[in-house]
């Protein structure tokens, strides 16, 4: 990564607290380049996209959501090619986890971007990420009287602001396992999950005062 990319990085992450932070973008990057070698991807444009992918995040920026702008803008300043700048966007658009509307990727390089930014959202990281996400958005942590809602298409996933943090685990973290799509995406995830699981297991036990 270069110090340009890094310093646009910092710029657009710069103070966030939610777990889409600059140093998310630096694991995905790296992450998803070692994949993309594995795959024989076009390594330039899967580390465009990995750089990129949470720049126009309807959640972080609205107002470019659907323009992409930030995206667009940097590499149209940096001369990408425009057939780069289409792929790059639509690895973009395809990344995202949207309930039973999530796609899969037509390329091996959406596929290796998606992989490693869902694996960073599951495991150690994963778990952490998800109370600092929950806590920037007033979510509670846990509560038995709400429960988890399975099955949500993008709309449903997108308008369910009253979850808790543990409902998350089940609502999205726990079915990505399964969602990958690179031989060494599928191998990261069995672990993560196993650390999910075992993290639950041990939030249960101390929740109802048995550990």
């Amino acid at each position: 990564m270069t110090d340009n990319e890094k310093r646009f990085i910092k710029s657009i992450f710069s103070g966030d607290s939610s777990g889409h932070d600059y140093y998310h973008t630096i694991r995905v990057y790296k992450l998803a380049t070692k994949i993309a070698k594995q795959e024989n991807a076009d390594v330039k444009i899967v580390q465009l996209a990995a750089l990129l992918h949470d720049v126009d995040d309807i959640k972080l920026s609205p107002d470019t959501y659907v323009t992409k702008k930030n995206a667009v803008d940097f590499m149209t300043i940096n001369k990408i090619d425009g057939k780069r700048i289409e792929a790059v966007c639509k690895i973009i658009d395809e990344v995202s986890f949207a309930g039973t509307d999530s796609v899969v990727p037509d390329t091996i390089e959406g596929k290796c971007v998606q992989d490693t930014d869902r694996l960073d959202a599951i495991g150690a990281i994963g778990i952490a990420r998800t109370f600092a996400y929950g806590g920037s958005r007033g979510r509670k942590i846990y509560d038995p009287e709400i429960k988890s809602k399975m099955g949500m298409n993008k709309e449903e996933y997108r308008n369910n602001q009253d979850s808790t943090s543990i409902n998350h685990f089940y609502e999205k973290l726990l079915l990505l396992k399964d969602m990958m799509n690179t031989t060494e995406g599928k191998k990261l995830a069995e672990h993560r999950q196993v650390v999910m699981q075992e993290f639950l297991n041990e939030f249960m036990l101390e929740w109802e005062g048995k550990m």
